[in-house]
């Protein structure tokens, strides 16, 4: 899949409901290999691999370009040794909005970006209409601490006072 991913980002309100509205659940293990200009991620999902690579931003992190193909789990995981900063750890749930036209992929977060818990729903215009489903709090897209890969260097547990609860 190559293209551009339109997707915007959310907290999750404490106390959410995501878990038991959620059709599906995953374990994500992924990592990222130092790239300039470029986001090179690998990722382990329960018995599927993927190598991604995304472009920067040019309108505040709504958009970029993005290709992604399978790969092995051999691959993958000999892949994540040339990955810098450790991994990140967190279980995905996907939950269809009220209307049922998108789905809102949760992720709770483990390790050091303990109690971390955001959504984003992928668009296919940047003001496309969504609904959105009532655990979701205040939008995050932009915001570079939520990014995983800055979230490696700078977990969650280092600046988890400064986020103003809903």
């Amino acid at each position: 899949m190559s293209g551009f991913e339109i997707e915007r980002k959310f907290l999750v309100r404490k106390g959410g409901n995501y878990r038991n509205a959620a059709f599906s659940c995953s374990h994500i293990q992924q990592g990222y290999i130092p790239a300039e200009g470029a986001t090179v991620r690998i990722r382990l999902r329960d018995d599927e691999a993927f190598l991604t690579i995304k472009g920067k931003s040019a309108d505040g992190g709504l958009s970029r370009y993005e290709f992604e193909k399978s790969i092995s789990v051999d691959e993958a995981q000999h892949l994540l040794q040339l990955c810098r900063g450790g991994l990140i750890d967190k279980h995905r749930y996907l939950v269809k909005s009220p209307d049922g036209r998108h789905t809102f992929e949760v992720d709770e977060f483990h390790g050091q970006n303990d109690g971390l818990v955001m959504a984003e729903v992928e668009l296919s215009s940047a003001d496309e209409p969504f609904e959105k489903p009532d655990f979701i709090g205040r939008e995050v897209t932009g915001d570079r601490r939520f990014y995983n890969k800055h979230m490696l260097r700078y977990p969650f547990c280092l600046w988890r006072d400064t986020i103003e609860e809903e």
